[in-house]
């Protein structure tokens, strides 16, 4: 079958999620590994990827008894945070997956390429039941996850800057925690420590992804007590890889900033009440 003749398939899915949480969760390794089974006697035990254009991926999925399994495996071709992603699996066939985003929901479309061995219907409903074992698991936590939205009237190069920049950052922070400020690079892939005022008393983080003025994908690894980072142990494991998402929408001479966490944690009310102050300050430090 040539590839111009190749059968495609659709299935989709609304989530009860904004969309920031959503690409996160179908994104991220330490997600994937949750809900990528079309049945309750298979699970993906272990994923990899590299989400950059290029960049390969490689998840394995298997029966929980071990009597079968396989690798799913391909490159990624497009990859826009928050909107679109494609990739080519390993045996050719392409398929695109599409997040639209509807306020305080967002529906995932995937369209792939059919293979020879199953029927069309029958790859329907696998691709399906691993979609919608996808929605269940992200709709499973957005009760804990945090959505913040402020609008700017500043371009987005310079919203983008302007919350990653030292001096600014230790501004719009201030209602944290006074003093607050960072150690380390924002570029994909590097360790950053957020610190209180003292330098020794903070976060230990990753920047998991960046897309220059659009996408900053922080995941939170640990604690940093007395100068000692502090990234595994009981008090860790509800916190480690909990991720921090901020999405900037360009709006010509405006910008749509929208920040997500996927857990508050036992900070959630603080949370809920600073980060709208915080945001209010970047506003004001960006329209200056």
């Amino acid at each position: 079958m040539s590839e111009s003749t190749k059968s495609k398939i659709t299935v989709e899915a609304t989530l009860s999620a904004p969309v920031n949480q959503v690409w996160t969760a179908y994104t991220s390794p330490r997600h994937i590994v949750k809900w990528n089974a079309a049945s309750e006697d298979w699970h993906s035990p272990h994923a990899t990827n590299e989400l950059e254009p290029g960049g390969s991926f490689s998840y394995r999925m298997e029966a929980k008894d071990g009597s079968m399994g396989f690798d799913f495996e391909g490159v990624f071709q497009e990859v826009k945070p928050n909107e679109f992603l494609s990739y080519v699996i390993s045996d050719g066939r392409k398929a695109e997956v599409t997040f639209q985003a509807h306020q305080d929901k967002t529906t995932v479309k995937v369209l792939f390429e059919a293979e020879k061995m199953n029927s069309e219907e029958l790859q329907r409903q696998g691709w399906q039941a691993i979609l919608d074992h996808f929605k269940s698991y992200v709709e499973g936590f957005q009760q804990d996850s945090l959505h913040f939205e402020i609008s700017i009237e500043a371009p987005v190069n310079k919203v983008f800057t302007l919350m990653l920049e030292d001096k600014s950052y230790r501004e719009w922070t201030y209602p944290f925690s006074p003093g607050s400020h960072y150690k380390g690079s924002w570029e994909k892939g590097s360790k950053i420590l957020f610190l209180a005022e003292n330098g020794i008393d903070g976060m230990v983080s990753r920047i998991a992804d960046r897309i220059e003025n659009q996408y900053i994908s922080i995941e939170h690894l640990g604690f940093l007590a007395k100068g000692e980072e502090i990234t595994s142990g009981p008090e860790i494991e509800a916190f480690a890889g909990v991720t921090e998402n901020y999405t900037f929408i360009n709006l010509g001479e405006k910008t749509k900033l929208m920040v997500d966490m996927e857990s508050g944690g036992e900070y959630r009310d603080h949370f809920l009440k600073i980060w709208p102050q915080a945001l209010e300050v970047l506003k004001q430090i960006c329209e200056r």
